[in-house]
């Protein structure tokens, strides 16, 4: 695509008011350029001629008087104009552009929303192209192909894994016996301790019951013993009675 003349600061105004208000009189223009600096009529006028020449305005006849509008559509000329102007001013440097314009006024909420979504885009945009930039860099590694063994490589490695199986099974199968003959002589054993722990249980069992039936007995002869001691004054207080009405 062919450059766009750059237009100069009071011919960007004049474009604003066409993009702004659709096509105009030079009248119109001359009355709504953004400065609001005081201008001659035929000023504008001159403007408007220069900007004709460098096709970024059309002329149109309505009435007597002559109709401008623009040529190119606004996201064009501005973003010539904005990379030219950071360029320029800021030496390419985007982020000092975008702070010095923020600080030149102030933004209305709906502005602030239109810089954030804008922002947003640009991440994604950052992000996709750094995913291209490392799928570029680095192709997918092709397998190698394998290399084809010898036959007679495949035979000897046939032969050695068969006996290292065989010496596993050996192995595992005398394993297997021993557990068998040690089993019964395990259960043998433990019959021979029960047998032999069988008969001192009972005897204790047996002595535990005897001195409790010994503990019982005691206990009730020595209650009989008590009781008799109480009984023999009372007996002898009984005699000595019946001796003395003898006498009498």
């Amino acid at each position: 695509m062919a450059r766009i003349a750059q237009p100069t600061n009071l011919e960007l105004q004049a474009l604003t008011v066409l993009w702004h208000h659709g096509p105009s009189t030079v009248a119109s223009i001359h009355a709504l350029l953004p400065d609001r600096k005081q201008r001659a009529y035929t000023t504008v006028l001159t403007v408007m001629q220069n900007l004709e020449r460098k096709k970024l305005v059309k002329r149109k006849p309505l009435g007597r008087a002559h109709v401008y509008e623009p040529s190119h559509p606004r996201d064009m000329v501005i973003r010539q104009a904005t990379v030219d102007f950071l360029t320029n001013t800021f030496g390419g440097r985007l982020g000092e552009a975008v702070l010095a314009i923020l600080s030149a006024g102030m933004l209305t909420p709906e502005e602030k929303t239109n810089i954030e979504r804008k922002l947003e885009q640009h991440k994604t945009m950052a992000a996709k192209k750094t995913t291209k930039k490392v799928a570029k860099k680095a192709p997918a590694k092709k397998a190698a192909p394998a290399k084809k063994a010898p036959a007679k490589k495949v035979a000897k490695a046939a032969k050695k894994a068969a006996k290292v199986v065989k010496k596993a099974a050996k192995k595992a199968v005398k394993k297997m016996a021993k557990s068998a003959k040690k089993a019964p002589a395990k259960k043998a054993a433990k019959k021979t301790v029960a047998k032999k722990a069988a008969p001192a249980k009972k005897v204790a069992k047996a002595a535990t019951k005897a001195a409790k039936v010994v503990k019982k007995a005691a206990k009730k002869a020595v209650k009989k013993v008590a009781k008799s001691a109480k009984k023999a004054p009372a007996k002898k207080v009984a005699k000595k009675v019946a001796k003395k009405g003898a006498k009498k």
